[in-house]
C-alpha cells in the first residue's frame, strides 16, 4: 500500500511539479545513476532538492532511491515520520550521536548492499543559496562502504528561490539540474573533497539561473 501511495504521490505531484511549474534546465541526464551501489553527491538549499531529484527518475525506479536524512529533523513527528519513512523512504542519519563509522552509517551500507542508489548531501545541512559550505569527508566513508560504489555530483541552482529555506510558500521559478560524471573516492578523503569541490565548482558554471 505505501509502494503505491508513493507512486501516486510522485506521479500525481510531484513529476507535475517538477515538469510543468518549475522551469527545469537538466543536463547532463545521460551522467545519472540507473542502478546500484551509487550515490548522488549534490548540494543542499531547499526541502525541494531531493524531491526534484527523486523526480527525474523515472516511477519504475524511485523505489531504489534512498535519500539520506537527519534523523533529528525527519523523525521529530509522528506524521513527518511516515512519510519520510515510506513516501520518501529516507535513510535516516543520527548526526549529533556518537557512534562508530560502521554503525553510524550501517543504514548506508545495507542500502548498497541492496544496489540502491543514495542521495547524500556533503555539506552536512541546508546551505545559502548560490553558496557552497565546507564539504564533510562523511561521503568518502560512505564510499568505501561496499566497493563499487562512484559518486556523481549533481549541482542544483534555483530551488533555493522555489521554496526559500525557513519557508512553506512555494513560488514558481526556473531552475537547474546539472549532473556531472561519476567519480572513484581513491584513497585520500582530503583529496576527495577537494575534487568534489572543483566539479560542483565546474557544474554551477553550467547554469542557467542566477543567485542575484
Amino acid at each position: 500500500m505505501n509502494r503505491l501511495i508513493k507512486i501516486a504521490f510522485f506521479l500525481f505531484i510531484i513529476k507535475p511539479l517538477t515538469l510543468i511549474v518549475l522551469g527545469l534546465n537538466i543536463r547532463g541526464r545521460e551522467n545519472l545513476p540507473k542502478k546500484g551501489p551509487a550515490i548522488i553527491a549534490a548540494n543542499h538549499n531547499s526541502h525541494l532538492d531531493t524531491l526534484v531529484l527523486m523526480g527525474i527518475y523515472p516511477l519504475s525506479k524511485i523505489h531504489k532511491v534512498r535519500p539520506v536524512a537527519a534523523a533529528d529533523y525527519f523523525l521529530k513527528n509522528k506524521l513527518l515520520k511516515w512519510f519520510s519513512m515510506n513516501i520518501i523512504n529516507i535513510i535516516p542519519l543520527e548526526r549529533k550521536a556518537r557512534k562508530k563509522k560502521g554503525e553510524l552509517f550501517a543504514g548506508c551500507k545495507e542500502a548498497l548492499l541492496r544496489n540502491e542508489i543514495l542521495i547524500l548531501y556533503p555539506e552536512g545541512s541546508r546551505g545559502s543559496a548560490g553558496k557552497m559550505s565546507e564539504l564533510k569527508k562523511g561521503i568518502f566513508h560512505v564510499s568505501k562502504l561496499v566497493e563499487k560504489a562512484p559518486v556523481t555530483p549533481v549541482v542544483m541552482n534555483g530551488l533555493s528561490k522555489a521554496l526559500p529555506k525557513g519557508e512553506a510558500l512555494f513560488v514558481p521559478f526556473n531552475c537547474d539540474v546539472i549532473i556531472g560524471d561519476k567519480r572513484n573516492s581513491g584513497d585520500s578523503a582530503e583529496q576527495f573533497v577537494l575534487e568534489l569541490k572543483s566539479d560542483f565548482d565546474e557544474l554551477f558554471t553550467h547554469c542557467l539561473t542566477s543567485n542575484e
